[in-house]
């Protein structure tokens, strides 16, 4: 079991939309431009945080296209996740045409599927990803199809499949997974809390829609874990959890962290409760500690 000693910090990047619901370029644009100023080490795109399911195509592809323009030099994964395999391939086959190198891939969703039927979903949605590394996205509580440990040790034997972003699970649930798989298969988990504790486990990093728009903890937390220094870990936990609890993994209070901080990140597209005036506070004391 190998991981390295300071957690990788991939960013879970909202998307901006305009009052009218449509794609907000500029907004977007903003968001990614902060993120690659953040001082994490890439993002992960048009995933859950990026309301990926209200995208079209061709919004995903100019998505994809502005997100890998902007973090050029950073580490980007493109999620492609669609509820078919036939869907998949022809997302993968975009991401590849605009220079990606690394995708994810959702596990399928809204019908139910059993080991066998998930096992040769991967296989021919990642049968043409020849030269790209693909990552299998695991959210058992937004696809209702859960994929137990073995599975993913069934999946990780797929020739381009090289690592998993497990969402909704504990920090223990998580180390399951990783004990079911080779050494250099790579685990981040979406537990945002989890990340001065993650490379204890065997788990490389975290993908946080958190530090999207608080990334200062975030960053000092791995820069204390790889330096071996349990004060500052402990301090920067506490940040950590702040930001958390301020921002929930919700959208709209990432655009409203995001706007506190001077970034005109629009708003969003599905339904999603708006910012209340306990939600404001508890961000603008974020923000002021950490922003």
């Amino acid at each position: 079991m190998t991981a390295p000693s300071r957690p990788i910090i991939l960013t879970a990047a909202p998307v901006g939309f305009a009052a009218d619901g449509s794609v907000d370029l500029a907004a977007s644009r903003r968001i990614l431009e902060f993120i690659a100023a953040s001082g994490t080490d890439g993002a992960f795109v048009l995933g859950t945080t990026g309301e990926f399911p209200s995208l079209t195509e061709r919004e995903r592809h100019d998505l994809a296209r502005l997100s890998l323009e902007v973090l050029r030099g950073k580490r980007v994964v493109v999620h492609v996740g669609a509820p078919s395999a036939f869907q998949v391939r022809g997302l993968i086959a975009d991401a590849r045409e605009l220079g990606a190198t690394s995708v994810a891939v959702l596990t399928p969703y809204y019908l139910p599927a059993g080991d066998e039927a998930i096992v040769e979903f991967f296989r021919s949605a990642t049968a043409d990803a020849d030269g790209l590394d693909v990552y299998a996205y695991l959210f058992t509580d937004r696809t209702g199809n859960a994929v137990r440990p073995e599975l993913l040790g069934r999946i990780a034997a797929l020739p381009a499949v090289v690592g998993a972003k497990i969402s909704g699970e504990s920090l223990d649930a998580v180390a399951a997974y990783r004990d079911a798989v080779p050494a250099d298969f790579q685990i981040f988990t979406g537990g945002d809390r989890d990340i001065a504790q993650v490379t204890a486990r065997g788990i490389d990093g975290v993908v946080s829609g958190v530090a999207s728009v608080l990334p200062k903890p975030f960053v000092a937390a791995a820069d204390a874990v790889a330096a071996g220094d349990p004060a500052a870990v402990s301090r920067a936990q506490d940040g950590v959890d702040l930001a958390v609890d301020a921002v929930r993994g919700d959208p709209e209070r990432m655009k409203a962290g995001l706007a506190l901080q001077g970034v005109e990140a629009g708003t969003s597209r599905m339904a999603l409760d708006p910012v209340d005036a306990a939600g404001r506070a508890e961000l603008e004391r974020a923000v002021t500690a950490h922003g």
